[in-house]
């Protein structure tokens, strides 16, 4: 992988310097939020990953993340951060960010979350392709559409509005089974590939702004199982 580090603290940069390397990947840091952006616009298509400060001089983590995104829908981005509160991580998410991972963290834990956001991308990148036929193409539910080609969603026919890569990831590994049970533990390791190092408020914030997204076309079709995950029922809110 090409990896765009964006760092401000050089002792975290040389760290993981060492752990890419032996991964074999090739990485460039930049120390602030204008030059890592300056970066990635140089040549966008270049980077398989970011990996993105939260805290940076000049523009921070967010800023960067939502210019980003003007430019590129799909290229991931994991948020480092020394917050550890859920506002914080739903602003990143909200911003673009796919993952987050809080300071202090453990390189191999970061290494592991890298490599599975980077599996993910590949098999996303292999759905837009259009090499599905009929009826593979869509999943259709009693008041839900998903286009896996074009990767929209509508909701008694009305778009889901902006939804992130993530976003839709969840909303399609539910829907194709409506109203079975999630854990978020099972989340993590369908959408992510999370099995051993995966964080379980990733789920939560993701949810979080998947619902906003929903509400703004109908119905809540994303019910919470307390004690147990989530699931996908929309003939519940119908009724």
């Amino acid at each position: 992988m090409n990896i765009l580090m964006i760092e401000d603290n050089e002792s975290v940069s040389e760290m993981m310097q060492m752990f890419f390397l032996n991964e074999g990947w090739e990485a460039t840091f930049k120390y602030d939020g204008k030059a890592g952006l300056e970066a990635f616009l140089e040549d966008p298509g270049h980077w398989d990953m970011i990996t993105l400060d939260l805290n940076l001089p000049e523009m921070d983590g967010m800023a960067v993340a939502r210019e980003v995104r003007k430019v590129s829908k799909t290229v991931p981005i994991i948020m480092l951060t020394a917050r550890d509160s859920e506002s914080d991580q739903v602003i990143g998410l909200e911003m673009g960010a796919d993952d987050y991972v809080t300071k202090p963290f453990s390189p191999l834990t970061l290494i592991a979350r890298m490599k599975a956001l980077h599996r993910r991308s590949e098999l996303t990148e292999k759905e837009i392709q259009p090499q599905s036929h009929g009826e593979n193409d869509e999943v259709k539910t009693e008041h839900l559409r998903i286009n896996t080609k074009t990767r929209e969603a509508y909701l008694d026919g009305a778009q889901i509005p902006d939804l992130t890569p993530k976003e839709f990831d969840l909303l399609y590994t539910m829907a194709k089974k409506p109203r079975q049970v999630f854990t978020r533990e099972q989340l993590l390791e369908l959408v992510w590939d999370y099995q051993y190092f995966g964080d379980e408020r990733t789920i939560d914030a993701h949810i979080k702004k998947l619902r906003q997204k929903i509400e703004k076309a109908g119905p809540q079709v994303i019910q919470t199982v307390w004690g147990v995950g989530y699931k996908f029922d929309d003939a519940a809110d119908k009724k």
